[in-house]
């Protein structure tokens, strides 16, 4: 007879953790937080089957008016001269000298660095006065930026700080900004503006900007709400604002052509003179004062013309000329009927870049890579 011997078996039972249930797990595994969820998803599915657009944000609502067919950031007067030497594109790094002569708010001189990737930008500036402006955006991911603007200036009270949170989502944009931030007097100081705009639908967006400041700790709060509103056309945009002061700004853009484009504004202040007769906003005789401006835009192959005309009797032009590849004179003029005054503005902007550089820039389109995603300006 023979024994054979026999090997006990030992069973071994890992055990994941991850597949055990938490502490906590009630929390996100409940009937109620199944039914939110379910809700929203179903929300977002429709959000997204409308095809809404991001419609830019409320600071920028009336750009294509203001900042891009009127001269409201473009008119100057006096003299200047702008030097700049573009030392690479990717990342982009540029230095420039400012000189002026007889201009209204700009220094005699000024120095500026840029510095800027698809993630960062850098720019600061130092004029004779000794003032500081410097900016530093960061890109947190494609959808949120942070944006910082310090102004240093000798003498006391003249910081300022400014600090700057924007989340772009597919069909809005929110938006939190504060100046001059502090918890140093005793409580919070400063001031809080909060602004949001949704797309309602492809054509329509609607938002509002809420703004809370305090100037010290012994004054109390003061709070301020605005409403805005923009429609998009074919080749149209139109928007309004009214805000919490009693104005109204409305605003009109059109391209006419492919190389011509018009706007006009229109800022209506309904409150003054009705307060000061002892009427309120809805009631009692009411003080009206507005301004209207229409302008147009015209491109040209190496130029580019702009001219204005408010109702009060003010007309501007502007004519940016392109002489030379590296070099660009500027025009600007205004002349006021009623007042019977006029000014004159001259510029004269020198780009110097390496010649590689030059080169890369000139190469067709097609022939490079895709350009990496512009710095956060």
């Amino acid at each position: 007879m023979t024994t054979i011997p026999v090997t006990p078996q030992v069973k071994v039972v890992v055990v994941d953790e991850e597949l055990q249930p938490s502490a906590i797990s009630f929390l996100s595994e409940n009937s109620l937080v199944a039914a939110v969820r379910g809700a929203y998803q179903s929300f977002s599915e429709r959000r997204q089957a409308l095809g809404l657009s991001n419609p830019g944000t409320v600071e920028n609502i009336s750009r294509e008016v203001q900042k891009d067919v009127l001269l409201n950031n473009y008119s100057f007067t006096g003299l200047r001269a702008d030097l700049t030497k573009v030392f690479s594109a990717t990342p982009m790094f540029h230095i420039s000298h400012a000189f002026s002569m007889g201009s209204q708010g700009l220094p005699p001189y000024s120095f500026t660095a840029l510095y800027g990737t698809s993630n960062v930008f850098l720019q600061a500036s130092l004029d004779n006065d000794r003032q500081l402006q410097a900016r530093a955006n960061y890109r947190w991911s494609p959808s949120f930026v942070t944006k910082t603007n310090t102004q240093i200036a000798p003498g006391p009270g003249q910081a300022i700080i400014q600090v700057d949170n924007e989340y772009t989502g597919q069909d809005f944009t929110a938006s939190v900004k504060s100046l001059n931030p502090s918890i140093l007097e005793g409580g919070l100081t400063g001031i809080f503006v909060g602004s949001y705009l949704q797309s309602v639908t492809p054509k329509i967006a609607l938002g509002l900007e809420a703004v809370w400041q305090r100037s010290g700790a012994d004054t109390g709060p003061e709070t301020a709400l605005s409403y805005c509103a923009k429609y998009t056309g074919k080749d149209w945009i139109a928007s309004a604002q009214l805000q919490a002061q009693g104005a109204l700004n409305t605003t009109y853009w059109r391209r006419i052509t492919d190389k011509v484009e018009a706007g006009a504004d229109l800022n209506l202040q309904f409150l003054g003179l009705g307060r000061a007769r002892g009427g309120g906003l809805m009631g009692g005789v009411m003080g009206r004062e507005g301004v209207a401006t229409v302008g147009a835009k015209y491109d040209f192959r190496n130029s580019t013309f702009r001219a204005q005309l408010d109702s009060s009797g003010k007309l501007g032009v502007l004519l940016e000329k392109r002489v030379a590849p590296a070099l660009q004179v500027t025009f600007a003029g205004e002349i006021d009927h009623f007042k019977q005054s006029a000014k004159v503005g001259l510029a004269i902007s020198l780009e110097a870049a390496p010649e590689e550089l030059m080169m890369q820039q000139e190469k067709p389109a097609g022939s490079s890579a895709p350009a990496p995603p512009p710095p956060p300006f």
